[in-house]
């Protein structure tokens, strides 16, 4: 697997380069000739199959050839084989020529290189540059919601990311836990001294990892926009609260109620007959939902919701 941000051959990291500018440019041929350039003297580098698949496809969004349309696959599927945790994300791209499961195309390991790399200027960008107010608003949705307590005594955080929901959170919980894939944002997240306990780990292994009904709250801001199916991380959330118990979670919003749908942004928008159907499976009543602009991009609120969810007091735990 490639994540290393050099081929080792500096003539081709310079192509490499040269094709990176000229994709952005809009010069997809000259994108993938650079690429290939580059691939000749580093034929096993991924991020130059993955650039040289973005150039093909490109490309094939112009002429509707099938000929760069397969070029693309090959390219996209070069890099995969390369890069097998997918950190690239390779299947994104697959998915979006349609020769990938929307559902299943946003991988583990994407989601942890992503973060990992963006960790540094996290808070920076989102909060400063693009004035996310997602916790806040989360907490403010709890406070709007008559049955919820003020304090809860035990939460957990998935994706806790630099602890942005741990801050909006001081004061009204006894104890937190958090986890999330990426080391350089839970140490971030350490930082803040909010945590009792951090753990690197998916949330789904994470939840399953958790005494039965040992939670009062739990969050996931602007987490879920990285699944497709929701029932499985769903069921989890309902086996770790105790009866009575809310979890609060932003989701993005699509265009239709069409389910689930990965969108242009590489993000996925759940619709809310799928929320409902999972949430009911889980053994979860919707308590609220309302909409919000759960982020923003290109200066432009992104629409979603913010949803709550509440494990009933009068059913017994049969989950663990």
């Amino acid at each position: 697997m490639s994540h290393q941000r050099s081929s080792g051959n500096l003539l081709a990291d310079r192509r490499y380069a040269y094709a990176e500018a000229c994709l952005a440019e809009g010069h997809a041929d000259g994108a993938a000739e650079m690429a290939e350039q580059a691939l000749e003297m580093a034929p096993d580098y991924a991020p130059a199959w993955v650039l040289l698949g973005r150039a093909r496809a490109a490309s094939f969004a112009k002429s509707g050839t099938e000929t760069e349309q397969a070029a693309a696959l090959a390219a996209f599927g070069r890099a995969l084989a390369l890069d097998p945790d997918d950190a690239l994300g390779s299947r994104l791209h697959l998915a979006a020529l349609g020769a990938a499961e929307a559902a299943t195309a946003i991988g583990l390991g994407y989601v942890r290189a992503l973060f990992e790399g963006y960790a540094p200027r996290f808070e920076r960008h989102l909060v400063d540059e693009l004035g996310y107010r997602g916790p806040q608003m989360m907490v403010e949705a709890l406070d709007a919601l008559a049955e919820a307590p003020r304090r809860f005594p035990r939460a957990l955080d998935l994706g806790c990311g630099t602890g942005l929901m741990g801050r909006a959170l001081e004061g009204r919980v006894d104890t937190l836990a958090g986890c999330d894939l990426s080391p350089a944002m839970l140490a971030q997240a350490r930082r803040t001294g909010l945590y009792a306990r951090l753990v690197e780990a998916d949330l789904v292994a994470f939840l399953a990892a958790e005494p039965p009904g040992s939670a009062d709250l739990i969050t996931a801001a602007d987490v879920f926009i990285y699944l497709g199916d929701l029932a499985p991380a769903l069921r989890g959330i309902a086996r770790a609260l105790a009866p009575g118990g809310l979890a609060v979670l932003t989701v993005q919003s699509p265009q239709a109620d069409e389910g689930i749908v990965l969108g242009a942004d590489g993000r996925y928008a759940h619709g809310d007959a799928h929320l409902h159907a999972s949430a009911r499976q889980a053994g979860l009543a919707v308590a609220a939902m309302r909409q919000a602009g759960i982020r923003r991009q290109n200066r432009v609120d992104v629409p979603g919701r913010i949803l709550i969810l509440q494990k009933s007091l009068n059913v017994p735990d049969h989950s663990s």
